[in-house]
């Protein structure tokens, strides 16, 4: 069950009264699809004192169906061996994960495959596809016709590993050149074990650019004292739910988070 009072307290937050809005099919101009990403870790009163500055900078945020803060479901599947994950924690620079993702409030459940290639750049291919299809694609000959020629698994090799929920908020510069989403209430279940885990209190921001160009975002992230910081939502959800994998690279990640924002609470549940 997804807590509600995050979501009351995001979209009742003050400063949405003078931010301008933008619709769902505005931001498909600014999709974005191959890019280069740019990650940052904040807390929650800086991003409240981000917002606020975004929105004198003439950034708008989206909204869906009234609401600026939405939620995602998000299912990454893994090998047995959890190959995308242990390919992340050792450093190698291409690099694919495959998930399923539902759009809470807009209904819309996808299939995406996201590379990383070896000179930076995230390049995201997706189809749409039922919400039954979220646990297991496989079956389906639409969404096998979009894997076979993008995968670099085979179909049978995969199953699902870890789910995410999130809530995100996302900017748009008055340009609509750049995307920024801000994730917040990350909450992450390894689906072959049942353990779960949380982390309160961290905000993830992902700037997304068609390339390292100048943003206003990043002036007044460096102007708050907020550097760049590597992080994978499904490999921290990983390192905290999966006994006995491979995690030193991560758990120094998680250390280095907790000391740069003081106030982060893990909670992890054993089924």
């Amino acid at each position: 069950m997804r807590d509600t009072s995050t979501y009351d307290t995001l979209n009742n937050l003050a400063v949405w009264q003078a931010m301008p809005t933008i619709t769902l099919e505005e931001m498909r101009r600014v999709r974005l699809m191959n890019r280069v990403d740019t990650k940052y870790v904040l807390s929650y009163r800086e991003l409240l004192t981000l917002l606020d500055r975004a929105q004198a900078e003439g950034y708008r945020v989206q909204q869906i169906d009234g609401k600026r803060a939405v939620g995602y479901d998000t299912l990454y599947y893994d090998t047995p061996e959890r190959r995308m994950y242990l390919v992340h924690h050792n450093q190698e620079l291409t690099r694919q994960k495959i998930r399923t993702r539902t759009y809470v409030e807009s209904g819309q459940t996808f299939l995406e495959i996201k590379n990383k290639s070896n000179r930076g750049r995230t390049r995201k291919e997706r189809t749409t596809i039922d919400r039954a299809l979220f646990y297991g694609f496989t079956g389906d000959k639409a969404a096998m016709d979009f894997f076979a020629p993008r995968s670099a698994y085979r179909s049978d090799e995969l199953s699902p590993a870890l789910a995410t929920r999130f809530v995100r908020i996302t900017l748009v510069n008055a340009a609509l050149t750049e995307r920024t989403t801000i994730d917040l209430d990350l909450r992450y279940e390894d689906v072959r074990t049942g353990c779960s885990a949380t982390i309160e209190g961290m905000v993830i921001l992902e700037l997304k650019q068609d390339g390292l160009t100048a943003s206003a975002m990043k002036r007044l992230l460096r102007a708050m004292r907020i550097a760049p910081l590597k992080v994978s939502k499904y490999c921290l959800g990983t390192a905290l739910t999966v006994e006995g994998i491979k995690k030193n690279r991560f758990k120094l990640k998680l250390r280095d988070i907790e000391k740069r924002l003081h106030s982060i609470k893990i909670i992890t549940t054993n089924s």
